[in-house]
Order: structure tokens, then sequence, then C-alpha cells
């Protein structure tokens, strides 16, 4: 049994990480370590009605890591900076890289499943494709530093033999309960809610492409409970190992993501178009959809949640109530 014994969980006050947290207490399981920087926004609140044995700041996990020997049996390293703006590639070598490489070599040398968020930006514009099976790691060519310090570290496993022994996670689109301490990096449909209680309206950017039409540019949309679902289902597997790609394995529209919103809020659709920033068109991705067949292969049975299932579910359970996962009663 992989998690016999404690969890370690990076990032665990965070959007995906505060949802594993939640999951494993679904599973009766309580017995977690949780870091993080809670720093000065508003994620501590997501681990109020979570269970867990400990926090612990992340700054101080490598001093830790010699008084945790033989008690650790899981490290599910969700931790990271993870703005594609930021500009500090010092900070992200330092704080996605070189953490990443201590903790992976600290778990293979206790034994310990180690489980870590890699990223679907390590795959830029996806000219080489999205194949999480891609032999030739070193052909993909990430956009910007925060997917490159996660390339970096896919490629350091490589290299150094013991990707196969690890299980490092693409996720796509996710969105969900535990997230509105985000900002500018929450999903469209946090975002959108916000809007249509406000406003009465969403707005989408119209496409600047002529095969996609307004509203008809696609994402592969995963929703959070589906994506920890994939992660405990990946860890727990014996003999699997290596990258995989965590999405629905279904691109579908924003007017896909967005019409259930107005409809668990029981109003009517009004969508407005607005120009694409000039800065965002030559970047924009029009059509994304996660390869899922490694995920398969594994023994994953598929997500639980449609789109319209997941949104529902999250307007009516979570955003409209004001609730975080944990507080379902």
């Amino acid at each position: 049994m992989v998690l016999d014994k404690k969890i370690l969980v990076t990032g665990g006050a965070g959007f995906i990480g505060s949802a594993l947290v939640w999951a494993l207490n679904q599973r009766g399981l309580d017995n977690i370590l949780i870091t993080d920087v809670l720093g000065s926004d508003e994620k501590w609140r997501n681990l109020v009605p979570l269970k867990f044995d400990d926090y612990l700041e992340a700054d101080l996990l490598p001093g830790a890591l010699k008084n945790l020997s033989g008690e650790i049996s899981a490290v599910f390293h969700l931790g990271a900076c993870s703005a594609t703006t930021e500009r500090d590639c010092r900070y992200l070598i330092e704080n996605n890289y070189e953490y990443t490489k201590t903790l992976a070599s600290w778990s293979l040398g206790q034994g310990a499943r180690f489980v870590y968020a890699s990223s679907a930006a390590t795959y830029g514009d996806g000219a080489q494709g999205m194949d999480d099976r891609l032999e030739d790691l070193h052909s993909l060519r990430p956009l910007n530093m925060y997917g490159y310090s996660k390339h970096l570290f896919d490629l350091y496993a490589k290299r150094y033999g013991f990707l196969k022994d690890i299980v490092g996670l693409k996720y796509f689109n996710v969105f969900g309960p535990n997230e509105d301490h985000k900002g500018d990096m929450r999903s469209v449909v946090h975002k959108a809610y916000g809007q249509i209680r406000e406003t009465g309206q969403v707005k989408l950017f119209k496409s600047h492409h002529p095969d996609y039409r307004d509203g008809e540019q696609m994402r592969d949309f995963l929703y959070v409970k589906d994506a920890v679902a994939m992660t405990l289902h990946l860890a727990e597997t014996p003999g699997v190992g290596g990258l995989f790609n965590l999405g629905s394995g279904k691109a579908q529209t924003w007017l896909d993501l967005v019409r259930p919103i107005f409809a668990a809020l029981e109003l009517p659709e009004t969508i407005e178009f607005i120009d694409m920033p000039e800065a965002l068109r030559g970047k924009y991705q029009y059509f994304t959809q996660a390869d899922t067949h490694h995920l398969s292969e594994s023994g994953f049975d598929g997500c639980k949640f449609s789109l319209a299932e997941a949104v529902t579910d999250y307007v009516k359970n979570y955003l409209t109530a004001d609730k975080r996962l944990g507080d379902e009663g």
C-alpha cells in the first residue's frame, strides 16, 4: 500500500494541493504533512476544513527531511511558482527546479513514492505535439520561463534514468473549488461566475483565427475532483512511472464552458465577444487536447464528471454556497 505511512503534500494549501488533501480525507486518511508558502493571500482558508497531521512552511522542509526518515510513504510535490509571467529566472530555477531535485533524491533514497507536477506548459505551442510518451523530450520548446523550469526537471530525471520510477503530472485546464486565491490565474469558470452575478453577462474573446468562430476556441477542461482522482490512481498503481497528461482527453469550446453557469444560476445566456489584446494574439492557443492514452493504459477508467456536470457542481455546491472542499458537510 503506497499510502500506508505519512503522506507529504507540498503546495498543500494551494488549488490542486488542497483538493488532493480533501480527496485523501475522503478516503479516511489524515496522516498528512502539508507544506506551502502561505504569504499574504487567502489560500490559508483552503486548509481550514481539511484534516492533516501537521503544517510546515516550504522553506523549512529541506532542513526537516532528516527527521522524516522512514516516516513518509508518498510525496506529492505540487508546490511551485506557477505564474507564467514570472521573469525572475533565478527564483524559478531555485524554487521549481532545484527544490524538486532535492525532494526527488530524498524520496528515492527513502523508497517513498514520488509524484510531482510537471506542466502542460512544457509543450510550448504544441508544434511538437502533446504526447506524454515522447522519447525526445529535448525537442519540446516551452514558451516561458515557468514552463522551462518544469521542463528542466523532466529532462534531468530522464537523463539520469529515474523518470520511469516516478510520476510527473502535466495538468491541462483544471478548474474547481479552492482556486479563488489565484487572482488572474483563476479559471474562466470562476471569473465568468463573478461577471454573471455582477452584470448578468460574460465577456469572451473574439476569435482572430479563420477556422474558429467566436467562443469556439477549444481547450481540454478538467474538473479538479477528476484531476486528483487521476493523481491518486497513478500514485497507487504499482509499476507505473513517467510523464502523464492529465486532462479529459476531449477539447471543448469556451461556450461549452460558460453556458452551464447560466443554467446553474437559472439566468438567460448573455455573452459579449470582445477583441483580444494585440499582445496575446500571436501567442494564443486555439486548440488544446490532452493525449490521455498513457493514462488510460495505466488503468484509469475515465472522468467521473462531464464538463456540464463539473461546472454545475462547482457553481451550485461551492461558488453559490460560498464553500470550499471539506465544507460539504
